[in-house]
This record gives structure tokens, sequence and C-alpha cells, in this order.
């Protein structure tokens, strides 16, 4: 499959990308990093800085959060309406204890691929918790490094972690971090088509990592 065939395809490569990121279970070969700066804390480190476009959490901007933080520029943030238990879309809606609250959409920076905020209803879950919980559900998850960071007064859980995707036929990379609120943890996943677009990706996380912060 060549890289256009891939593009022209996106929009039904995604909805399966994001299926395969809800299933049940864990991957071979996970392990854990619990040293501050180390593992996914610092991949990426030096990517080349997103130019802030905005923000999202708050009244008025796409997704109504229990946190607050920059969008890249062009990115598209939306809200995503709750899912019925027995729906056909529950699997693509809730992964391990939380549910999908929100998406931000990248196809306007011109990448393939979303960051996806995630809540969870448990008001006294830690945040290494819930993103541990996050990414367990995954069972094509693998190599996965959690590393442990503070913004502000704020503490971050973070993850990098490699997913096989059946669909592309090979592993790419995905990130995620989680912080717990008031209201509950709330999960920030980056995942993308490919290695590629993650990678092109990966500097609008950072923005939103470095700028998250409550309310």
């Amino acid at each position: 499959m060549t890289r256009r065939t891939v593009r022209g395809l996106a929009p039904l490569l995604l909805a399966a990308v994001a299926l395969t990121g809800c299933s049940s279970g864990s991957g071979d070969g996970a392990r854990v990093d619990t040293q501050p700066g180390g593992g996914a804390a610092t991949q990426g480190a030096d990517a080349q800085a997103a130019a802030k476009g905005g923000t999202v959490g708050g009244a008025g901007s796409g997704c109504e959060l229990p946190v607050s933080f920059d969008l890249a520029r062009s990115w598209k943030a939306k809200a995503v309406a709750p899912v019925e238990p027995d729906s056909e879309f529950a699997a693509l809606s809730r992964q391990g204890p939380v549910s999908m609250v929100c998406e931000i959409d990248a196809k306007p920076a011109g990448h393939i691929g979303f960051l996806r905020v995630w809540q969870g209803d448990g008001k006294g879950t830690t945040a290494r918790q819930a993103l541990e919980g996050f990414v367990k559900a995954d069972e094509n998850a693998s190599k996965i490094t959690y590393t442990q960071t503070t913004v502000g007064k704020l503490s971050v859980t973070e993850a990098g972690y490699t997913v096989y995707s059946k669909i592309m036929e090979e592993s790419r990379p995905a990130r995620a971090f989680a912080v717990a609120t008031p209201d509950g943890p709330v999960v920030v996943h980056l995942g993308g088509l490919d290695a590629q677009e993650h990678e092109g990706m990966l500097p609008a996380f950072e923005l939103a990592k470095r700028s998250v912060r409550l309310g």
C-alpha cells in the first residue's frame, strides 16, 4: 500500500485505528520507567515548537473540559457526544477507565490524526492509575514507558509506547499524558496514521502537555 493510497483512505483507516485502540488486554514487552525526566517525557523534546493557535477546555473553545491547554495553530477541537453503552459505537468511545470527550483534528494543519481527550468519573483515581488503565486496555500496545513530570503545580504522568496496526501492517508510536482533576482524571492521547504522521504532530502534543492547567 503506497502512502498516496493511504492518504486517500485516511477517514476509513483512522476509524479502524481508533477501534484497535479500544480493545481489552495488554501487549507483550511492556516496561515501566518511573524515573522523572526519562523515557517518554524526553521523547520529542527537540521537536520543532508548535505555534499556538488558541486554547481548548474553557467555555466556547469547542470542548468544555476540567483542564485547559494550548492548541497548535489550525488544529480544530470538537466535543464528542456521550455514547450509550449498548451502542455499536461504544467500543470507540471508551478505553479502559476513561471515555472520549473531545477530538482535536490535525487535518486543517496538514496532518492525518487527532489529539483525543478522554475523561474518567473516578474522582479518587490518580493520573497514573488512569493512564495505566488506558494504555493497558489496548491489546496492541507494547514497549510502554511511564514518566512523571510537573507543569506549574500540576503533576503530569506521561506514557510513550508502540502500537501494532493490523490495517497498516506496521508498528507506530503513540503518546499520552494524564492529570488528576476534582472532576476525575483526564487523558490526552496522540496517535497518528503512521510513524511519519505521529512525528509531525508531536510538537502539538508537547504544546498541550507543557501548557495544561486546571480549569
